[in-house]
Order: structure tokens, then sequence, then C-alpha cells
């Protein structure tokens, strides 16, 4: 057992859980800022740390056969214990419970990322698929090579990135949406209108307004009673904070299943840290606390946990937050935070090829998304940052260089 540490003390041993982007960044952080104690990295998954967006990308079309990161662990004196599931925490003791035994720890960091929502009724369904892990997409490779008629439970970001992708191989795809347009949890109707015919333009099938009533093998029915053929199911619904495990462990958990960490992203214990998409982080930014299920959320946070690790202190970490699509031919950006009552402008028609739409709080930038202009995206990113004010009028012009449009 390791001793207590308490808030500014330097740990000996640093365990992270979770090897995703968040955990390695974690451990490859503790060795840029100095940290010259063991570092053990757990991850739940038996293969090499990997990073997930190439996954519904080059790995699941077969142009790539794993993502793994370049990051020699050997050379950086990381510890890996891959295919060990993390089941409890016993805070007291300064032990984690595993499969294999119990894990002592000086401090933790936990990066277990998210985990998806299950369709319900469809587990065990023959044919039904997720799309999280490595071995998700390598058992999704058949199904598009074969070309098999797949239908799409959720017209969130994946569900555009499989429908992309199936499309590429050539399979026949339906997506079904039960809100009335898709990413109806990240944008507003008049905003994800001009995307959902982008379904159409690549020849899959778009059902909004459509609710599953079950999957059978062979066949989604939907509660109006309609029938569609599957040769796969492939859902999309969502996902949650991979954090079921800390029950009863002491962790203050948000209402979302969320880490509640503080602006230095310790948690309510004060030898645990929780980064990337477990964790939420209170933004005075924004003046609201925020989940952010996004990669470049996962690069940056555990620099900011591995600086209170080494220094005993850190920055307040406030990002403006940033995530990127590739769907349908076209590179989706958004950096920054909106809310339904802020002002919304456009930047170009919807019917264009390219545009750009703002988000104004009282006359401040505080979002972006960019369609085809990664200038719009670039200059807005560095505007939000700054809490710029905007001139509605050159912000609204196409022509005008976004950053001239700051007041």
């Amino acid at each position: 057992m390791s001793e207590q540490q308490t808030p500014g003390s330097r740990p000996h041993h640093v365990v992270v859980v979770g090897a995703g982007m968040a955990g390695v960044q974690t451990a490859v952080a503790l060795r840029e800022q100095g940290f010259a104690g063991p570092v053990t990295l757990i991850g739940a998954e038996p293969h090499q740390p990997y990073d997930r967006p190439p996954l519904s990308k080059a790995v699941l079309l077969g142009k790539a056969e794993d993502s793994a990161f370049d990051v020699d662990f050997e050379e950086l004196d990381v510890t890996l214990r891959l295919g060990v599931e993390v089941t409890g925490l016993r805070a007291a003791a300064h032990e984690l419970d595993t499969e294999r035994g119990p894990v002592g720890y000086d401090a933790l960091v936990l990066a277990t990322g998210a985990e998806p929502v299950v369709l319900p009724g469809s587990q065990g369904v023959p044919g039904v698929h997720l799309l999280r892990t490595l071995d998700d997409a390598a058992r999704l490779r058949p199904v598009l090579e074969h070309s098999h008629d797949v239908v799409v439970v959720g017209a969130g970001w994946i569900g555009a990135e499989f429908t992309t992708a199936a499309r590429a191989a050539g399979c026949a795809v339906t997506v079904v949406e039960a809100a009335d347009h898709p990413l109806a949890g990240t944008l507003p109707a008049e905003v994800a209108a001009p995307m959902s015919a982008w379904y159409a333009e690549s020849g899959a099938d778009l059902l909004t307004g459509a609710r599953v009533d079950r999957v059978e093998p062979g066949a989604v029915h939907l509660t109006d009673g309609r029938e569609i053929p599957a040769g796969a199911v492939v859902v999309g619904i969502g996902a949650r904070p991979a954090t079921r495990w800390l029950a009863g462990s002491g962790i203050a958990l948000g209402p979302d299943g969320s880490v509640t960490a503080d602006a230095t992203l310790r948690t309510s214990l004060p030898d645990v840290y929780a980064v990337g998409d477990c964790a939420s982080f209170p933004s005075a930014r924004y003046g609201e606390r925020l989940l952010v299920h996004h990669w470049d959320n996962a690069l940056q946070g555990p620099r900011t946990a591995a600086t209170a690790l080494v220094e005993g202190v850190a920055p307040a970490y406030d990002p403006v937050p940033y995530f990127w699509s590739e769907q349908f031919g076209r590179f989706v950006q958004y950096a920054g935070h909106h809310t339904g009552s802020d002002t919304l402008l456009w930047r170009g028609a919807p019917t264009d090829p390219a545009w750009t739409v703002c988000w104004l709080r009282e006359g401040v930038l505080v979002a972006v998304l960019a369609v085809g202009r990664p200038r719009d995206l670039a200059q807005g990113r560095k505007l939000v940052d700054a809490g710029a004010r905007i001139d509605p009028v050159r912000a609204a012009d196409p022509s005008v260089p976004l950053k001239t449009a700051a007041s």
C-alpha cells in the first residue's frame, strides 16, 4: 500500500487507468515534464494503445490494419498492463481492484473514456454492431467488404462517418434517426438541415422522426410498423462516461456519469485526477461545467493533470473545445461551445459548397462551425479564445476574413 498523498506533494508511483489518447498523453506529458517515478498505464483492451478517429475511416475500410500510437513506451519507461479490466477503486488503501489482483498507486489518473450507449433490446442479436474499438472495426470490415445492406441507428457524428465509409464500399445504407434532424443533440435544426441533404447525395436513405421498436436478425422494425431489411445494424446513439466501476469509490460523479473534476482536473479525492471523455470540468469561459467527448480534449487535458502532479499546481484548464468530422466528402470543424440562446449568424448560404456558422453571446464570438472553410475555423478559434467582440455585418460576409470582423 502506498502512502497517502497530500495536495502539492510529489507522488512516487503514478497509475493511469485507460490506454486511449487521454491515458497515453498523460504518460507522455508526465515524462516530458520531468516526472522520474514509476508510471503504469493500464488498458482494458489487449492491443497496443491506439488512436480512435481512424477506426471509422482508414481502419474500417481496410486501408490500415490499426492506428497504434507512435510512442515508444519502453524508452519512456512506462509500464504497460494491457488486457486488464479495472473493476473497482479502494481509495483508503490506495489500490485498484483488477481481474488480475490489486494494483497500488500513490497518484491515480482516470482516463477510461466513454462507452457507447446500447440500443435497448439489441444486445446479443446477431448482426448488431457498435463502432468504438479496434475489434469493433475488425468485425465491421467484412460487412463493408461484402456490401451488405446496412441500417445505421443514429445520425450523429459516428453515424455520418460510418455511412460515408459504407457508401464508399458500395453498401446500401438506411439511417434511422429518432429526432427530426441529424446531430440533434449538437446543432439546431436550421444548421443541420443542409446536412440532411448530404445523405441523399451519397445515396443513403435518411429517415428522421423514426424510432426503433425492435431489432431481429436481418431486419429492423420501427414503431410506425415499417420493417427495414438489414444485413447488419450499426448503432451510434451516443456515449456516456465509462465510470460505472467507480460506484462506491468516493469519487464524485455528475448526473451525466462524468467524474466532476476541478479546474486542474483533480477529482473529489486529492490524489486522483481525471482526463478526457470520462471527466467534466468547470469552464469560466462559458460559465458552466463541460463534458467534451472529443479527441482534442483528450490531447490537451493530460498536460494540465501532469503539471499538477509534477509541480503541485497548474493553470486552470479552460480550453476552447474543438472537433472535426470527415463525412460525405466534406471536412466539418467546430470550435467553442454554444447554447440555444446564443445568436446564430451565417457566413455564406447553406446551399453553397462551403459555409460557416457563428454563434454570438452579447456580441462576443463563442463558437464557430465551418464546413469546407478551414481558414474560418482557424481564425474563429483564435477569436473565441480571445473573447473577441464581432461586428455581425462584417462577419456575415464570407468574402471578408473572419479575423477582420473583430471590433
